[in-house]
């Protein structure tokens, strides 16, 4: 039975609880112009009532600790309970930004020696935690690289991107203000090098890119696109999105970035998604540390504090230092790891992938045949001719209690799938995944009109997008 909506189980008089009025208490003395004038519409509901809706109401959506979540490009991996639990300590949750910062010198230190340890793994010489978001660590990259080059005596005004760049990369770009150059990626899906060498000029201020792109393939020519950028004076910038497939195993650093924004809330396995929170900081070589935000945190003699005599930085990006709660939640993730486990991280991912990518090439299309790194982009072309398009598939998927992958991107497959199992899960749930696509993709063949109308067992039906786009209507209207 689908769960009523909360103002359907409303009656009047109900209440969640109420408060004895002891001996002697009065009425607060409230001017009345704070006053409420008109009714606030609320349920009146029991306690058990509201708890028994909102639960049963959670029990609707889908999240990782539910069922697989094979989103490719976000890294929507499992979330370990420690990190909640520890995150959750007093000392943590009821500081307050203004405290001395002699008050909160474990904090300071959590935030140096993570910034530490994300320098160690990627080879930067510095790192500043304030970024907010993956975007935000991408703007406050290219406003760093703004002021690297007006330093220089010539700002530049564009970047370029690949076709394979995140959809964030030109919103970024064009708000840090400059022009976006578009690069076509080869037939193997890389970067075009000639193509590069020809548009990277010196009005160009950096190549900015993902590696592993969005196809799940390594730039295998990443260190002479390095050169071909460096040689004209640009900087080169790592999207830092698919990190999971290089922990321990390649410092971006040492293949020539000068900037990278790291997703804490992906790779380093902090909660994300509906809006966030998020955590996106930005490593960057010698040369550009002065230019990071303020402030910085340093420790001398064994005390920690707040540096803000950075007379050449871009300011500050955010209020106080970032979104502290996630950064604490990344610093136990890689503390529980260590060095050898982050690096069976990676390898996990990318054996995980490439297993998917092994056991479904003969299902549906695969336009990239080559190893792939943490994730694989398939198209469902093939079952074009019964009329199912990739949405089909998506939508039949979630009667399974699967969340679909990544759909019609990256842009550049048609029909396409993008598939990032993480390293979190089991080859039993890879194996449970690899049959459901199998049936999915039989069905589409012998029964198409079961996937063109699925999903059929979600409290919700399948809607029609477009006209819910454009016709966003949430108010409910009691009849």
């Amino acid at each position: 039975m689908a769960e009523k909506l909360i103002f359907e189980i409303s009656q009047k008089g109900k209440k969640s609880y109420t408060m004895p009025c002891w001996d002697g208490c009065k009425p607060i003395d409230i001017d009345k112009k704070f006053l409420r004038t008109e009714h606030i519409g609320l349920a009146e509901v029991s306690e058990p009532e509201i708890v028994r809706h909102y639960v049963n109401m959670s029990n609707n959506n889908h999240h990782v600790d539910k069922g697989f979540y094979p989103l490719g490009s976000c890294t929507m991996k499992y979330n370990p309970k420690i990190n909640e639990k520890l995150s959750s300590l007093d000392g943590f949750t009821e500081i307050h930004p203004y405290q001395p910062e002699e008050t909160v010198q474990g904090v300071l230190k959590i935030y140096h020696d993570l910034a530490d340890m994300l320098c160690k793994i990627s080879g930067f010489d510095k790192v500043t935690l304030q970024p907010v978001a993956g975007a935000h660590g991408e703007w406050t990259g290219l406003k760093v690289i703004r002021a690297f080059h007006e330093s220089m005596g010539k700002p530049r005004k564009k970047i370029i991107i690949p076709d394979t760049a995140h959809g964030t990369n030109p919103a970024s770009i064009v708000m840090a203000g400059y022009e976006v150059i578009e690069l076509k990626s080869t037939e193997e899906g890389l970067v075009d090098i000639e193509e590069l060498r020809q548009k990277f000029d010196e009005e160009t201020a950096a190549f900015m890119i993902t590696n592993p792109n969005t196809l799940g393939l390594f730039e295998k020519n990443i260190k002479q696109i390095a050169e071909i950028v460096h040689s004209k004076g640009g900087l080169l910038y790592l999207d830092g999105a698919n990190f999971n497939a290089l922990l321990g195993i390649v410092r971006p650093a040492e293949l020539g970035f000068d900037v990278m924004h790291y997703n804490l809330h992906k790779t380093f396995s902090t909660p994300h998604g509906g809006g966030g929170p998020g955590s996106g900081p930005i490593g960057v070589v010698k040369k550009l540390e002065k230019f990071l935000p303020v402030p910085d945190v340093v420790e001398e003699n064994g005390k920690y504090n707040f540096n803000y005599d950075m007379p050449d930085s871009i300011g500050k990006v955010h209020s106080f230092y970032g979104n502290f709660l996630i950064v604490l939640r990344a610093y136990i993730y890689m503390k529980v790891l260590g060095s050898d486990g982050l690096h069976k991280v990676s390898e996990n991912a990318i054996i995980n992938a490439n297993y998917i990518k092994k056991m479904l090439e003969d299902t549906f299309d695969l336009p990239y045949k080559q190893n792939c790194m943490h994730e694989v982009v398939f198209s469902s072309e093939n079952l074009a001719p019964f009329g199912i398009r990739t949405l089909d598939v998506a939508k039949r998927l979630l009667d399974f209690g699967i969340h679909a992958p990544t759909i019609y991107f990256p842009l550049l497959v048609h029909e396409s799938m993008m598939i990032e199992p993480t390293e979190t899960e089991s080859k039993d749930t890879l194996d449970d995944f690899i049959i459901v696509m199998k049936k999915i993709a039989e069905e589409a063949k012998t029964n198409p009109e079961l996937l063109k109308n699925a999903p059929t067992t979600t409290p919700v039906r399948r809607l029609d997008e477009v006209m819910a786009a454009k016709n966003l209507n949430v108010r409910y209207e009691k009849k």
